[in-house]
């Protein structure tokens, strides 16, 4: 079952969407060698829908995915990232049509920049640092996405060791998405790398009313 969810969607009015059971993307940051985190954009072929605007790699869902697959699926298809280097950390409803249909972002992080292969469908594929995505031209929809979706950096400062070896990807449920960038000593509780990220997210909102963007 590979290929059934390519089609549109129509809502009243004729307004068409890609995808006949909805859509998803892949929104993947990585930490920057100078701090910061930089995200994957697609810059998309000339003759796409939009094209020669700037996105995340995405596309229609097939009816048996869940967002989190198609997302994955399309990164691999666009962009060559494979399932294994990146680390799922939330989804996020972005769009929705009155067809029904949905854009659903799903939020990842790397280790580092990886290198991409792109197909047919971009002309080009670059990893932007996040404070500068906003000035590209961004496709309609995505610009309108990325204001949720945007990671404020924080420094968070814990009491003890392990530091933190990795940056990594947090939402916080009415707060939005955190960049953790570096962790020093200083007040606070001590989380390894290895805890839920709904367990990070506790002790971030514990500590991020002291601790304030990086």
């Amino acid at each position: 079952m590979r290929g059934d969810g390519d089609g549109w969607s129509t809502s009243p009015g004729g307004i068409r969407h890609w995808g006949r059971f909805g859509a998803a993307g892949l929104l993947l940051r990585a930490p920057l060698p100078g701090g910061g985190s930089a995200v994957l954009l697609q810059h998309r072929a000339p003759w796409s829908h939009q094209g020669g605007t700037w996105a995340i790699p995405g596309g229609a869902r097939d009816s048996h995915e869940s967002a989190e697959h198609a997302a994955v699926r399309e990164a691999w298809e666009e962009a060559g990232i494979t399932a294994d280097a990146l680390h799922v950390r939330a989804e996020r409803l972005t769009m929705t049509a009155p067809s029904g249909w949905t854009y659903t972002t799903v939020v990842a992080d790397a280790a580092g920049p990886l290198a991409t292969v792109a197909n047919r469908e971009s002309a080009e594929l670059a990893w932007v640092p996040e404070d500068e995505v906003s000035d590209l031209p961004l496709h309609p929809s995505f610009a309108t996405a990325w204001l949720e979706l945007r990671a404020v950096p924080v420094r968070v400062r814990f009491s003890a060791e392990p530091v933190l070896p990795l940056p990594r990807t947090v939402e916080i449920t009415d707060r939005g998405f955190f960049w953790v960038s570096a962790t020093v000593d200083g007040p606070g509780d001590e989380v390894s790398l290895d805890a839920p990220a709904d367990e990070l997210a506790v002790t971030l909102a514990a500590v991020l009313a002291g601790v304030g963007p990086a």
